[in-house]
């Protein structure tokens, strides 16, 4: 057998005594002041992990970029150098034979977007010693990457690339 809450009547005619109240979904209140601030202390914590994670990655995309970017840039080089070999002639008969120098001054000089903040450096080498058609020619070019993460010491990393073809002219 149940038992009742048993009130008397007031005045007003509602019930004193013990009220029966609907629960709040789980709110306690005591519970509740004890857990304020708690998303505040979790997102403290969590917030410097999360952005040391998203700067790692930024950091590590732009490496890629720029092992990209000086692989490209070999590529020009190369292909500069082979059509501007020892028989090379402009339309006015002139020679536009390319010199170590300027394929040299050609691949630093490229337009491509720096976005590492690196320097880059390229060395152009005759392999068979002339710029005859049927000679090699091959051009490395050196990137210094500069790694600047938040709490990480000032370092760098070195990347080469080297792209060697045959001169067709």
């Amino acid at each position: 057998m149940a038992r009742k809450a048993m009130s008397t009547p007031d005045q007003g005619g509602a019930a004193t005594g013990s009220r029966l109240r609907a629960p709040r979904f789980g709110f306690v209140r005591g519970r509740a002041r004890a857990e304020d601030g708690q998303a505040l202390v979790e997102a403290a914590i969590s917030l410097p992990i999360v952005a040391a994670f998203v700067f790692t990655l930024i950091e590590m995309c732009l490496a890629f970029y720029s092992y990209c970017l000086i692989s490209e840039a070999a590529r020009e080089g190369t292909r500069y150098a082979i059509v501007h070999g020892a028989t090379c002639q402009t339309a006015s008969n002139a020679s536009c034979t390319a010199s170590s120098t300027s394929v040299n001054s050609y691949v630093t000089h490229l337009a491509y977007p720096n976005l590492g903040g690196g320097t880059m450096t390229a060395a152009t080498t005759f392999l068979d010693g002339n710029e005859n058609a049927g000679s090699r020619v091959q051009v490395k070019v050196t990137y210094i990457f500069p790694i600047n993460l938040p709490f990480v010491p000032r370092n760098s990393i070195s990347m080469a690339s080297t792209s060697t073809m045959y001169i067709i002219q």
